[in-house]
């Protein structure tokens, strides 16, 4: 099945590097899960009430300089937060962000600079991540719906 990007996405890729933008659009008709954009460029007040909310952890997010989107799964018509949706468009960006040739960064695999890079599934990604914060002694911070060039 083929999806497509509604104009609320769309008009959330707004301010967005052309790039990231690029990798966005090419992932939609390569995923095998539909997704919409939720969050693109965000201003420094936004991110300071989302610090503040704990629902971010940087006042330093990429989202300030467009450089950064989260993403929400679809089952049907209904929003999803199951890690295992995430995989799939991780891997739909990985293919859109070699396509476009630039570095993404996936926030559920954080120590992989680059996915473009990684030999295997994005579900091991994450998996190999979640393994280096434990093996550190440190909680992992996963952020499936998070994708971010690495510039």
């Amino acid at each position: 099945m083929v999806f497509r990007l509604s104009e609320r996405s769309l008009s959330h890729l707004d301010g967005v590097d052309e790039r990231l933008v690029g990798v966005v659009k090419y992932a939609i008709t390569a995923t095998k899960v539909d997704f919409g954009v939720i969050e693109g460029l965000r201003t420094i007040e936004e991110q300071r009430a989302l610090v503040n909310a704990k629902a971010s952890q940087t006042m330093k997010s990429k989202h300030i300089d467009g450089l950064a989107v989260d993403l929400m799964a679809y089952v049907g018509s209904r929003g999803s937060w199951e890690l295992n949706l995430y995989d799939d468009i991780a891997d739909a960006m990985r293919e859109g962000a070699k396509i476009i040739g630039v570095p993404l960064r996936w926030g559920a695999a954080w120590s992989i600079p680059d996915i473009r890079d990684w030999e295997g599934t994005m579900e091991k990604a994450m998996m190999s991540y979640v393994d280096l914060r434990r093996s550190q002694g440190r909680r992992p911070f996963i952020d499936g719906p998070h994708f971010e060039l690495n510039l």
